[in-house]
């Protein structure tokens, strides 16, 4: 992230009336108010603003729902919000949740640390262990 940006600047935006399908990775904060489907990662801040459709697995450090409604799962490292008329469809985890009232959430939710993914392990027998003469 560039560090001559303000911390709540937004880096891009999908606009109401925008649709996009497909995986989204992203650096910075990133607010949809559009139609999204598909998944999402970023080790930074996802926004979901008022009146956005969002159907997707998504993957980010912070999460905030400020009124759009969200289908899928939401795995979030440091934060899950979601404010008032938000809607979550799916079950979410992070160490720390904020559910307004007034918020229609649906699904189950783990307060935990999320442990890294592990990395892929190389297929057996592509190392070299040692030369012969």
């Amino acid at each position: 992230m560039d560090p001559s940006l303000p911390a709540t600047e937004i880096t891009a935006l999908l606009g109401r009336g925008t649709h996009f399908e497909g995986k989204l990775h992203f650096e910075g904060r990133v607010r949809i108010d559009g139609t999204f489907k598909g998944e999402i990662q970023s080790d930074d801040t996802l926004i979901i603003g008022d009146g956005a459709e969002v159907h997707a697995e998504i993957d980010v450090a912070t999460t905030i729902v400020r009124g759009g409604s969200v289908h899928g799962n939401v795995r979030a490292k440091t934060a899950i919000e979601i404010h008032a008329p938000g809607k979550l469809h799916g079950n979410i985890q992070s160490p720390s949740v904020f559910i307004d009232r007034g918020v229609e959430f649906q699904g189950n939710c783990r307060m935990d640390a999320i442990e890294p993914k592990p990395a892929a392990k190389a297929p057996a027998g592509t190392g070299r262990a040692g030369a012969s003469a």
